[in-house]
């Protein structure tokens, strides 16, 4: 007999487990990829959560509340990223997981619907250590993990006709740490500079009450096209917000900003604001007379 319910649903998945076989061989990399289920599985049931089934490389467990998944999901990034029996040479075993809050129909102990599919296509549009989820789950979620939360990409989903945001859940302490004082800044009753102008191989982009965000990254479909062997395809946003102008790197080797007072910073899978004017550099650090060097002047 099948039940109507909503549940948060998590699936979890061993990054480049083909590659491992490979690598180690069948045995060994069976073992790790082992390991890592148990260390999901153990997680889930920590937290309160259900294993509906495991596939492989891959679990899939619901939470009755989103908090619950998070916490399990945390669990398992932390501990997989600290066991030291998962160390495969030069690198260690990662996991990506995917989360989403929604309706599903219960059958047979196993869930089915939408919301299931939307929490396993977040698992693919997760990168290894990460954790990715839709804004119907962070709506959900308690105030202390909505500040670890970011909006990092819109895509659309397999199935789907419209643009979903993609967000990430930084799990990691240090990386709750350093967004405490953004959200903090970001909640202030202040107001942006009226316009962003980017300066980029002769062409001009200007960010203002109509054009609020630019995409940058190697990939043509970009609003920012800058080719390079260090440079990601989607590799960084800039977004308008009330407050003030946001860097956001969602890259592999960070983004580079020098200001023009000689100030330098470095952000990777982390967001910044930006003021005044300067550099920015996509994977290196700014020169001046490189062809790949983007200039930016805010204005008042």
């Amino acid at each position: 007999m099948s039940k109507d319910i909503e549940l948060a649903i998590l699936f979890a998945d061993v990054v480049g487990s083909t590659q491992l076989y490979e690598m180690l061989g069948d045995a060994k990399a069976r073992e790790m990829v082992g390991i890592c289920i148990d260390i999901m599985k153990g997680a889930t049931e920590r937290h309160g959560g259900t294993v509906i089934k495991t596939m492989g490389d891959e679990v899939m467990a619901t939470f009755a509340l989103p908090d619950e998944a998070i916490n399990a999901a945390s669990q398992m990034q932390r501990e997989i990223s600290l066991s030291p029996a998962l160390q495969a040479g030069n690198t260690h075993v990662a996991i990506r997981i995917g989360c989403h809050f929604g309706p599903v129909v219960l059958e047979h102990r196993d869930v089915f619907g939408a919301a299931v599919h939307t929490a396993n296509r977040m698992t693919s549009q997760a990168k290894a250590g990460q954790i990715m989820t839709t804004v119907t789950m962070v709506e959900r979620l308690s105030a202390d993990w909505k500040s670890a939360v970011r909006q990092i990409d819109v895509a659309t989903l397999k199935g789907r006709s419209h643009e979903v945001a993609l967000y990430e859940v930084l799990w990691q302490t240090e990386d709750i740490t350093s967004m405490l004082p953004a959200i903090a800044l970001a909640n202030r009753e202040t107001h942006r500079p009226r316009r962003l102008r980017l300066r980029f191989q002769g062409e001009e982009i200007v960010l203002d009450d109509q054009r609020t965000h630019v995409t940058i990254g190697r990939a043509d479909d970009n609003d920012v096209i800058v080719k390079g062997n260090l440079i990601s395809r989607l590799h960084a946003r800039i977004e308008a917000s009330k407050a003030r102008f946001m860097l956001i790197d969602q890259s592999t080797n960070g983004t580079f900003v020098h200001g023009a007072s000689g100030d330098e910073q470095f952000v990777r899978r982390d967001s910044m604001p930006i003021s005044g004017e300067g550099l920015i550099g996509l994977g290196r650090a700014p020169e001046r007379d490189s062809s790949q060097t983007i200039r930016f002047v805010c204005e008042e």
